[in-house]
Protein backbone atom coordinates (compact mmCIF):
# COMPACT_ATOMS: atom_id res chain seq x y z
CA UNK A 1 0.00 0.00 0.00
CA UNK A 2 1.45 3.13 -1.12
CA UNK A 3 1.38 6.11 1.23
CA UNK A 4 -1.21 8.08 -0.69
CA UNK A 5 -4.05 5.26 -0.17
CA UNK A 6 -3.32 5.58 3.72
CA UNK A 7 -6.51 6.48 5.35
CA UNK A 8 -5.47 6.41 8.54
CA UNK A 9 -4.18 9.28 10.24
CA UNK A 10 -0.30 7.93 10.49
CA UNK A 11 0.83 10.68 13.57
CA UNK A 12 -1.96 9.18 15.48
CA UNK A 13 -1.55 5.88 14.80
CA UNK A 14 2.43 5.72 15.83
CA UNK A 15 1.31 7.67 19.41
CA UNK A 16 -1.26 5.41 19.99
CA UNK A 17 1.35 2.60 19.16
CA UNK A 18 4.21 4.35 21.15
CA UNK A 19 1.61 4.50 24.16
CA UNK A 20 0.66 0.53 23.50
CA UNK A 21 4.28 -0.76 23.68
CA UNK A 22 5.50 2.18 26.58
CA UNK A 23 2.45 0.55 28.74
CA UNK A 24 4.37 -3.23 27.84
CA UNK A 25 7.48 -2.41 28.61
CA UNK A 26 6.87 -0.34 32.09
CA UNK A 27 3.57 -2.44 33.18
CA UNK A 28 4.44 -5.93 32.68
CA UNK A 29 1.82 -7.39 35.09
CA UNK A 30 -1.24 -5.69 32.82
CA UNK A 31 -3.21 -8.24 30.93
CA UNK A 32 -2.56 -7.13 27.38
CA UNK A 33 -5.03 -8.36 24.59
CA UNK A 34 -1.76 -10.17 22.78
CA UNK A 35 0.21 -12.91 25.27
CA UNK A 36 3.54 -11.54 26.35
CA UNK A 37 6.42 -12.36 28.55
CA UNK A 38 8.81 -15.21 28.94
CA UNK A 39 6.29 -17.88 28.99
CA UNK A 40 5.02 -17.19 25.78
CA UNK A 41 8.48 -16.74 24.57
CA UNK A 42 8.97 -20.83 25.85
CA UNK A 43 5.42 -21.51 24.78
CA UNK A 44 6.61 -20.42 21.17
CA UNK A 45 9.97 -22.44 21.23
CA UNK A 46 12.31 -19.74 21.37
CA UNK A 47 16.13 -20.39 21.34
CA UNK A 48 17.99 -21.76 24.35
CA UNK A 49 20.22 -21.08 26.46
CA UNK A 50 19.96 -17.76 25.11
CA UNK A 51 16.43 -17.06 25.90
CA UNK A 52 17.45 -18.05 29.58
CA UNK A 53 20.51 -15.16 29.76
CA UNK A 54 17.97 -12.68 28.41
CA UNK A 55 16.75 -10.66 31.83
CA UNK A 56 13.44 -10.57 32.94
CA UNK A 57 13.45 -6.56 32.55
CA UNK A 58 13.56 -7.52 28.77
CA UNK A 59 11.78 -10.86 28.19
CA UNK A 60 8.78 -9.70 30.23
CA UNK A 61 7.80 -6.75 27.59
CA UNK A 62 8.46 -9.59 24.86
CA UNK A 63 4.97 -9.31 23.10
CA UNK A 64 5.95 -11.37 19.66
CA UNK A 65 3.88 -13.09 17.27
CA UNK A 66 5.34 -16.09 16.42
CA UNK A 67 9.20 -17.41 16.34
CA UNK A 68 11.17 -16.51 13.59
CA UNK A 69 13.77 -18.20 15.08
CA UNK A 70 12.62 -21.25 13.23
CA UNK A 71 13.74 -20.03 10.00
CA UNK A 72 17.66 -20.42 11.26
CA UNK A 73 20.03 -18.85 13.81
CA UNK A 74 22.57 -16.44 13.14
CA UNK A 75 25.88 -17.07 12.67
CA UNK A 76 29.21 -15.66 14.50
CA UNK A 77 30.57 -12.89 12.80
CA UNK A 78 27.07 -11.22 11.04
CA UNK A 79 25.64 -8.18 11.45
CA UNK A 80 21.77 -8.38 12.32
CA UNK A 81 19.40 -5.99 12.09
CA UNK A 82 16.07 -6.32 14.48
CA UNK A 83 12.76 -3.96 12.94
CA UNK A 84 11.05 -2.88 16.22
CA UNK A 85 13.13 -4.63 18.33
CA UNK A 86 10.82 -3.50 21.24
CA UNK A 87 12.45 -4.15 24.66
CA UNK A 88 15.09 -6.39 23.04
CA UNK A 89 14.24 -10.28 23.33
CA UNK A 90 15.20 -11.10 19.72
CA UNK A 91 17.96 -8.70 19.74
CA UNK A 92 19.32 -9.78 22.21
CA UNK A 93 19.49 -13.65 21.34
CA UNK A 94 20.89 -12.34 17.70
CA UNK A 95 24.00 -10.97 20.13
CA UNK A 96 24.53 -13.95 21.58
CA UNK A 97 24.36 -16.10 18.49
CA UNK A 98 26.42 -13.78 16.40
CA UNK A 99 29.12 -12.93 19.31
CA UNK A 100 31.82 -10.61 19.83
CA UNK A 101 33.12 -10.69 16.12
CA UNK A 102 29.60 -9.61 14.65
CA UNK A 103 27.16 -6.80 15.75
CA UNK A 104 23.28 -6.44 15.92
CA UNK A 105 21.45 -2.81 15.35
CA UNK A 106 18.11 -2.55 17.15
CA UNK A 107 15.72 0.09 15.28
CA UNK A 108 12.46 1.02 17.66
CA UNK A 109 10.19 4.09 17.65
CA UNK A 110 9.62 3.88 21.55
CA UNK A 111 12.02 5.07 23.30
CA UNK A 112 10.95 3.12 26.71
CA UNK A 113 11.73 -0.16 24.98
CA UNK A 114 15.50 1.36 23.77
CA UNK A 115 15.96 2.08 27.34
CA UNK A 116 14.84 -1.46 28.57
CA UNK A 117 16.74 -2.86 25.19
CA UNK A 118 19.90 -1.03 26.24
CA UNK A 119 20.05 -1.52 29.69
CA UNK A 120 19.80 -5.18 29.30
CA UNK A 121 22.49 -5.42 26.97
CA UNK A 122 24.30 -3.75 29.26
CA UNK A 123 23.66 -6.41 32.36
CA UNK A 124 24.43 -9.24 30.20
CA UNK A 125 28.07 -7.48 29.26
CA UNK A 126 27.44 -7.55 25.31
CA UNK A 127 29.30 -4.94 23.39
CA UNK A 128 28.20 -5.28 20.00
CA UNK A 129 24.30 -3.84 20.28
CA UNK A 130 24.00 -0.76 18.74
CA UNK A 131 20.26 0.75 18.97
CA UNK A 132 18.28 3.61 17.31
CA UNK A 133 15.40 5.46 17.41
CA UNK A 134 14.20 5.67 13.93
CA UNK A 135 11.21 4.48 12.01
CA UNK A 136 11.67 1.58 10.33
CA UNK A 137 10.61 2.95 6.95
CA UNK A 138 13.43 4.79 7.23
CA UNK A 139 16.28 3.23 8.42
CA UNK A 140 19.24 5.29 10.27
CA UNK A 141 21.99 2.49 8.21
CA UNK A 142 23.72 2.94 4.92
CA UNK A 143 23.30 0.26 1.90
CA UNK A 144 24.21 -3.26 1.71
CA UNK A 145 25.29 -3.02 5.11
CA UNK A 146 23.17 -6.23 6.62
CA UNK A 147 23.65 -10.25 6.76
CA UNK A 148 20.11 -10.62 8.28
CA UNK A 149 17.37 -8.70 8.73
CA UNK A 150 14.79 -10.08 11.90
CA UNK A 151 12.00 -9.13 13.02
CA UNK A 152 8.67 -9.87 14.93
CA UNK A 153 4.98 -8.43 14.82
CA UNK A 154 5.93 -5.22 13.62
CA UNK A 155 5.47 -4.43 9.78
CA UNK A 156 1.84 -4.97 10.18
CA UNK A 157 1.67 -2.30 12.52
CA UNK A 158 3.04 0.04 9.66
CA UNK A 159 0.84 1.35 7.16
CA UNK A 160 3.23 1.96 3.95
CA UNK A 161 4.96 -1.49 3.83
CA UNK A 162 5.79 -0.86 0.80
CA UNK A 163 8.28 1.79 2.67
CA UNK A 164 9.66 -1.18 4.70
CA UNK A 165 9.99 -3.67 2.50
CA UNK A 166 12.39 -0.99 0.32
CA UNK A 167 14.25 -0.13 3.10
CA UNK A 168 15.56 -4.46 3.84
CA UNK A 169 15.83 -4.60 0.49
CA UNK A 170 18.23 -1.24 0.44
CA UNK A 171 20.60 -2.30 3.65
CA UNK A 172 20.49 -6.59 3.03
CA UNK A 173 23.73 -7.23 1.42
CA UNK A 174 23.99 -9.90 -1.29
CA UNK A 175 22.56 -12.82 -0.09
CA UNK A 176 21.48 -11.86 2.84
CA UNK A 177 18.48 -13.27 4.85
CA UNK A 178 15.22 -11.91 6.14
CA UNK A 179 13.51 -13.64 8.69
CA UNK A 180 10.50 -12.63 10.24
CA UNK A 181 7.05 -13.58 11.77
CA UNK A 182 3.81 -11.19 11.14
CA UNK A 183 -0.25 -11.31 11.24
CA UNK A 184 -1.27 -12.35 8.12
CA UNK A 185 -4.83 -11.60 7.38
CA UNK A 186 -6.41 -13.79 4.78
CA UNK A 187 -9.71 -11.50 3.72
CA UNK A 188 -9.86 -7.76 2.30
CA UNK A 189 -10.26 -5.11 5.19
CA UNK A 190 -13.06 -3.05 4.83
CA UNK A 191 -12.17 0.75 5.14
CA UNK A 192 -14.32 1.36 8.26
CA UNK A 193 -11.45 -1.23 9.54
CA UNK A 194 -8.36 0.29 8.29
CA UNK A 195 -9.38 3.50 9.78
CA UNK A 196 -9.93 2.48 13.44
CA UNK A 197 -6.28 3.09 15.24
CA UNK A 198 -7.44 0.79 17.80
CA UNK A 199 -7.70 -2.28 15.37
CA UNK A 200 -3.94 -1.46 14.32
CA UNK A 201 -2.56 -1.13 17.82
CA UNK A 202 -4.67 -4.08 19.10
Amino acid sequence: MSTNEIRVDVGVLREEIRKTYTDVSVDQDQDYIFPTGRSWARELGYPEPELGRVPDATVESFAGVANHWRLGRVDPGEVVLDLGCGAGTDLLIAAQMTGPSGRVIGVDMTPAMLERARDSAAAMGLANVELHESLIEALPLGDASVDVVISNGVIDLVPDKDAVLDEIDRVLRPGGRLQLADVVIHHEVSEDARERIDLWTG
